[in-house]
């Protein structure tokens, strides 16, 4: 909408201004179905994943609310840094990792029952897919011809790796 005000409406027609997240929403509601999405994907809030945590955590015969605010912030850091739930298994520490770890495995196939992502996987999953799909790459690739990040001294590994991918 700002854009639209600063800049003639003929010039700034096929031009897409997003965030990273809109944009990852954008391709995976395109993509679904290579992703193995059916359609009409859920999109699940903070409170939405705290609850699903919550949930799953109760099943690990784990409770306590610093563990879930822990747990959460795993996952979000491990999707961020492109890391699997298979490679946080490998990489735990201590129970708190592996009690993470366990949720963080339990969580994504949850999700993936619900037919939802989370707000993380909005930019995770593109990234994967073009890692795994060349053509589907090269088809975004073609799509987008410039691209320009503002504040990019605060993107994460997966936001860098999305803007290299393009």
């Amino acid at each position: 909408e700002r854009v639209g005000k600063l800049v003639n409406s003929t010039a700034a027609r096929g031009l897409t201004v997003s965030t990273f997240h809109n944009l990852g929403m954008n391709i995976i509601r395109k993509e679904y179905q290579t992703l193995g999405f059916k359609p009409g994907f859920s999109i699940f809030d903070q409170q939405d994943a705290r609850a699903l945590i919550v949930e799953l955590m109760h099943k690990q015969l784990s409770d306590g609310e610093d563990s879930v605010d822990f747990v959460q912030n795993a996952i979000s850091n491990w999707k961020n840094d492109m890391v699997t739930p298979q490679l946080a298994m490998d990489r735990v520490r201590n129970e708190q990792d592996a009690l993470a770890a366990r949720v963080y495995s339990a969580y994504t196939r949850t999700l993936k029952a619900y037919n939802a992502v989370d707000f993380d996987d909005l930019i995770l999953l593109p990234v994967q897919l073009f890692q795994n799909h060349p053509d589907v790459l090269k088809r975004w690739q073609d799509k987008i011809h410039y691209l320009l990040v503002d504040e990019y001294q605060d993107t994460n590994s997966s936001q860098y790796l999305l803007v290299k991918q393009l």
